[in-house]
């Protein structure tokens, strides 16, 4: 598997790696995956949608000595000062701070893009001030818009349905922008539905995986907006920090300035993905059985079914996702249980 590799090459030879929001939920699974592997790591969180418990958490995890290799930077990416600090002596950039939900977007169009556009300009700035390797970022799927066909190719975009939708493409064009214009190297990751270990199951704005995980443990009603049928590509953590690896240390200069789908590449309905979650969960807890689901009206913004094609990352970057649905999901319980009972 070619993350072995990079692994191997990355423990032999150390960098030095910026991950803003690594106080969130992918932000801190990337963090502890480069502390294990041997890596200096910055960490750039304003606690906006990230948490010190997550922090903490890998803390916890890894050996004695490793933390010292964490230095933490608690500032914001809309101020640009913070953005030249945490790039300074860093190598690559591992971009995932940003206000995400299409339900936040529309409610509040002005935050979304003082993060996600003035916050990105800002880091695209510092990273070309400051000569980083690499850029690499976290795009959105939610960049297809409304474009029907399925399974969705990374040359066929829609129009935006969404305030957020269109941060993440002028996410996009910032940096095939800064690529032509300064030389720099970046690469766009449009994430599909990530979920997994430490995702926020509270708020407004929280994912549909913990969301319904929490809801079923304290049974609670489970929402579903429309009829169930909807569907999405569910990718597990595991495989998101794969492409961000990959896509950090590709040596192949076809590979660079690209956007990649990061994905599983299969599609699951939500009643398919409610069934999954109350029948794992039914072996801790058989009265999750009891937890029926609401259907109510369709969520403005949100798009009918979503599958990615991810044959561009397998063959540019030798992508391939080692965590089906269901594996991701067992791993994802786990952890779940432990912390949320």
């Amino acid at each position: 598997m070619r993350l072995d590799a990079v692994l191997d090459e990355l423990k032999a030879s150390p960098k030095v790696w910026l991950v803003t929001g690594v106080a969130g939920f992918i932000g801190s699974n990337l963090l502890e995956t480069l502390l294990r592997a041997g890596q200096k790591v910055t960490g750039l969180d304003n606690f906006s949608t990230g948490w010190q418990a997550n922090l903490d958490e890998v803390k916890d995890s890894v050996a004695a000595g490793i933390w010292d290799q964490f230095s933490f930077i608690q500032g914001d990416i809309r101020n640009l000062a913070d953005c030249y600090r945490a790039c300074e002596g860093v190598d690559y950039v591992l971009h995932e701070a940003a206000l995400g939900s299409v339900p936040r977007s529309i409610e509040d169009p002005i935050a979304t893009n003082q993060s996600n556009i003035d916050g990105f300009l800002n880091m695209l700035v510092a990273s070309r001030d400051k000569e980083v390797k690499r850029f690499v970022y976290a795009a959105s799927s939610s960049t297809y818009g409304d474009h029907p066909d399925l399974p969705k190719r990374e040359d066929k975009i829609g129009q935006p349905l969404s305030p957020y939708a269109v941060t993440k493409l002028v996410n996009e064009l910032y940096a095939r922008v800064f690529g032509n214009a300064y030389g720099m190297q970046t690469i766009g990751l449009r994430y599909f539905n990530v979920f997994g270990r430490r995702q926020d199951p509270n708020g407004p704005y929280a994912a549909v995986i913990p969301l319904w995980i929490s809801a079923m443990m304290h049974k609670r009603a489970i929402v579903i907006n429309g009829d169930g049928e909807t569907s999405r590509d569910f990718c597990y953590v595991e495989n998101v920090i794969q492409a961000n690896l990959l896509a950090a240390t590709a040596t192949d200069p076809a590979a660079v300035n690209q956007i990649y789908n990061v994905a599983l590449g299969e599609r699951t309905t939500l009643n398919q993905l409610h069934g999954k979650l109350r029948n794992r969960l039914a072996i801790h807890d058989p009265t999750v059985e009891d937890v029926k689901p609401v259907y109510v009206p369709f969520r403005a913004g949100d798009v009918r079914h979503s599958q990615a094609d991810i044959s561009k990352a397998a063959e540019l970057l030798g992508y391939a996702p080692q965590y089906d649905i269901d594996r991701g999901l067992a791993e994802a319980l786990t952890w779940y249980w432990a912390h949320l009972r």
